[in-house]
C-alpha cells in the first residue's frame, strides 16, 4: 500500500519538477544567492542528479557512491540538465517499479568508500527522507533562485502567487 502511493507521488512530483527545469533561462544558469551557494546550474544538475540516486537506494541494500559513477555535463547547458533528469527519471522510474513493500522495510546504508554516510535505516525511511524530501528541498531553493533572477516560478500545487495576484 505504501509503495503505491510512493509511486503516485513520484509520478505527480516528476511532472512538477519538469516544469521548474524547464522554467530555468539559460542566461541565469550563472548566478549564486551568495558565495557559499551553488550557481543555479548546478543546482539544477543536483536535482536532476538525485533521481539517479533512486537505482542505488531502492535496488542496493548497501550503496557506495564512491563506486558509483555518473556523466552529468556541463552546469551551463539547460538542455544537458533537462536530458540528464529525463534519463534518470526513466531509471528511477525502472528501481521504483521493481520495488516490493518487504524491500521498502529491509535496512538500507549508504557509504562513500569505506564510511558509513547514512544508515543502516528502513528503505521506506530513506526513500522519503533522502531521495522525495531531498528533491523537494532543492526544489524550494531553485525556486527563490528564480525569483531572485526575476523568472517566473512555475504553478506546482495551483497557481503561483504571482499567477494569483492577476486580475
Amino acid at each position: 500500500m505504501i509503495l503505491q502511493y510512493l509511486t503516485q507521488e513520484f509520478e505527480h512530483e516528476v511532472s512538477s519538477t519538469r516544469k521548474l527545469l524547464q522554467a530555468i533561462p539559460e542566461k541565469d544558469l550563472g548566478y549564486k544567492p551568495s558565495d557559499s551557494s551553488w550557481t543555479m546550474g548546478e543546482l539544477a544538475q543536483h536535482i536532476a542528479t538525485i533521481y539517479y540516486w533512486y537505482v542505488g537506494t531502492l535496488t542496493q541494500d548497501v550503496y557506495d557512491m564512491a563506486a558509483d559513477q555518473l556523466e552529468r555535463g556541463d552546469t551551463n547547458d539547460i538542455k544537458a540538465t533537462l536530458a540528464l533528469f529525463e534519463s534518470n527519471v526513466e531509471k528511477a522510474r525502472t528501481a521504483l517499479k521493481a520495488l516490493t513493500e518487504e524491500k521498502l522495510q529491509a535496512n538500507w546504508t549508504m557509504k562513500l568508500g569505506e564510511q558509513v554516510v547514512l544508515g543502516p535505516m528502513p528503505r521506506g525511511i530513506v526513500a522519503r527522507g533522502f531521495l522525495f524530501n531531498h528533491i523537494y528541498h532543492h526544489r524550494g531553493e531553485m525556486i527563490v533562485y528564480l525569483r531572485a533572477t526575476g523568472n517566473k516560478v512555475p504553478g506546482m500545487y495551483g497557481p503561483t502567487y504571482e499567477e494569483s495576484r492577476r486580475t
